[in-house]
């Protein structure tokens, strides 16, 4: 995998800022609904040498805005492990927050059934694969799709005030929430690695209780769940906490 002057992948599907060939660990992070690989940019700064970090590009925003989202699951899964699994020369991450949490999951298990499983396995702000909710909200209106971003916090109020900007934005968003509603776990087993699941004290769309539900969700047996101050997006301002949890999983190795 090469690295461009701006420090991006030459993978479409995979952003690096700070390319590190050398270090042991690769850190690799799903974004929430909506989002895009640079919420992650400032961990790649943040995080130490010994962590190489990389975030998904999901299509139908940043530079791949030309590209329609994909509403499909197993599509998006298979194309995100078919870019991963060459990536199988040092330990390997997997980091995903809300939707990303159950991306990140089916990677896991499409990279388990090749031979090639990631060392670990961290998932925050989303109920097990198994707890599926749900949901119209992928129905709503412009404005009542924006107040629940809004409500749900991770976007800026006034980014989307715009026809313009919700003309560009909103396609996208709208099929990140349509995948997540409509999900349904994948067939095929369960991920060989270790867990780590991460929460929010007030998150209203996922519980302690119900995010400890993951647990069953990994052959390994090891399932380890923190609970942090905050809501859905605790993890912008609990970042520091959060940056010291990912070190923590990222020295430990693969399982046997």
């Amino acid at each position: 995998m090469s690295g461009g002057a701006d420090g991006r992948t030459g993978d479409v599907w995979l952003h690096r800022w700070r390319p590190r060939p050398r270090a042991g660990t690769r850190l690799v992070c799903f974004p929430h609904a909506g989002g895009s690989a640079a919420f992650f940019a400032p961990w790649s700064t943040k995080l130490p040498a010994e962590i190489d970090v990389a975030a998904v590009r999901y299509p139908g925003r940043a530079d791949r805005l030309a590209e329609p989202p994909l509403t499909s699951m197993s599509t998006l899964v298979d194309e995100i492990a078919r870019a991963l699994e060459p990536l199988a020369d040092r330990p390997t991450v997997l980091f995903g927050h809300s939707l990303g949490a159950l991306v990140a999951y089916e990677v896991a298990r499409e990279l388990t059934r090749r031979d090639v499983p990631p060392a670990r396995l961290i998932v925050s702000g989303r109920r097990a694969p198994g707890d599926a909710p749900g949901g119209t909200k992928h129905l709503l209106s412009d404005d009542e799709l924006v107040g629940e971003l809004v409500r749900l916090g991770g976007t800026e109020p006034g980014l989307l005030a715009s026809e313009d900007a919700r003309s560009v934005f909103l396609p996208a968003i709208r099929a990140d929430f349509r995948l997540a509603e409509n999900y349904r776990r994948l067939p095929g087993r369960e991920p060989s690695c270790p867990l780590t699941v991460l929460v929010g004290d007030e998150d209203t769309e996922v519980d302690a209780r119900r995010a400890g539900l993951w647990a069953g969700h990994t052959t390994n047996g090891t399932c380890t769940t923190h609970v942090l101050p905050g809501g859905h997006f605790y993890l912008i301002p609990r970042e520091k906490t959060v940056l010291a949890l990912l070190v923590e999983a990222c020295a430990i190795p693969a399982a046997a």
